[in-house]
């Protein structure tokens, strides 16, 4: 399977879709426009299309020096299993890496955690909640 990927906001009915298919959006109640708006002031978006298709999607939030936070890290529930948020997220975190970010943090969805373990992420203290990663230089 070819996977394609890009640095770019994704088109805004796609993404909809995508979101979507978490179920996040039963609490969020978002449009497809409000939710395009969320992604505006992200600081870095990668994504990843099937035969033009977005089927996995990536973004970080961060203050460009100290501290990121990954966000809405998705791939199609069709799409799963195939190495694609995984390369989604070592992008994400290279680029947090390229730029000197020392402090990467992220939320993880209910029964994800290992996945984001593997890749180095550690829980915090129950009174802290989130998994993050402390790059040292």
């Amino acid at each position: 399977m070819k996977i394609d990927y890009r640095i770019e906001l994704p088109e805004k009915k796609q993404y909809f879709i995508l979101f979507e298919s978490t179920g996040w959006n039963e609490d969020y109640k978002m449009n497809a426009d409000e939710l395009v708006q969320t992604l505006r002031n992200s600081w870095f978006i990668y994504c990843a299309y099937f035969k033009n298709k977005l089927v996995g999607f990536g973004r970080i939030l961060s203050d460009g020096f100290l501290h990121a936070v990954l966000f809405d890290v998705i791939v199609l529930p069709e799409f799963q299993r195939e190495g694609i948020g995984k390369e989604i997220m070592k992008k994400l975190i290279d680029e947090c890496k390229k730029n000197n970010i020392r402090d990467i943090q992220l939320f993880s969805a209910r029964g994800k955690q290992e996945f984001y373990e593997k890749l180095g992420f550690e829980a915090r203290p129950e009174n802290a909640p989130g998994m993050e990663i402390r790059i040292k230089y």
